[in-house]
């Protein structure tokens, strides 16, 4: 999944790039708020980390701007400002969460996750297709009860296709979900991490899960309840 983080403070959106980069999701910064909200409005995100003071426009008018252009990606406000004036001004606004500074990391994490989940068709912890389990918590894969080893960029992609399970995915529609939105939509590298996936999910005798739709993308397939 992928998150964009809008803050200033050097030392903290790092630490939290790195950190969230750690829990396998897709991370990119901004220390402005014109910057913040350009990118927030003209790419998808699956979540939005949003510090109050910023250079520019503050965060209130980043997600006050947000909301009036129709954009629902969950927002979780940052602040070190901790008063129940800004709380309610935040999520009246329409933030979805508050968290003030200082912060653990481990609760950053959880408050991501439940708002993640409720932002989601998909409710449960555990995402799963015939036989392979995806679990978001751990952020491990499972395949009849082995674990598969996954990099960051394969599980962001794997976790996308079974959220999207049965669905044809264009090529650019992954880019922007799980690759940064400088990344070239002419490179093949959407497909060598399919090949790469493909060679973790797939059985010697088993039929591909994860199919090749010719001049669309790629769809993963549930071979048990989904024919072709």
């Amino acid at each position: 999944m992928r998150i964009l983080v809008i803050e200033d403070e050097k030392k903290v959106a790092k630490f939290i790039k790195q950190a969230l980069e750690e829990e396998r999701y897709i991370v990119e910064t901004a220390a402005d708020g014109h910057i913040g909200l350009e990118l927030a409005v003209n790419n998808h995100f699956d979540a939005i980390l949003l510090d109050i003071m910023l250079p520019g426009i503050d965060g209130f008018e980043v997600l006050q701007k947000l909301r009036a252009s129709n954009i629902a990606t969950p927002v979780i406000m940052l602040t070190a400002r901790n008063t129940m004036e800004d709380k309610i001004s935040g999520l009246d606004m329409g933030a979805d969460d508050y968290l003030p500074k200082p912060f653990s990391f481990d609760e950053l994490a959880a408050r991501l996750r439940a708002i993640l989940r409720r932002s989601s068709t998909e409710k449960t912890t555990k995402l799963q297709c015939h036989d392979l389990v995806l679990d978001t918590v751990s952020h491990i894969a499972i395949k009849k009860g082995k674990e598969i080893e996954l990099t960051t960029k394969e599980y962001a992609l794997l976790e996308y296709l079974m959220r999207n399970k049965n669905r044809i995915l264009s090529r650019s529609t992954i880019t922007q979900h799980v690759w940064k939105h400088n990344f070239d939509p002419d490179s093949n590298i959407i497909d060598v991490y399919i090949k790469r996936i493909r060679s973790k999910v797939d059985g010697e005798n088993e039929k591909p899960m994860i199919q090749s739709v010719r001049g669309v993308g790629y769809r993963l397939r549930d071979v048990v309840n989904t024919t072709v």
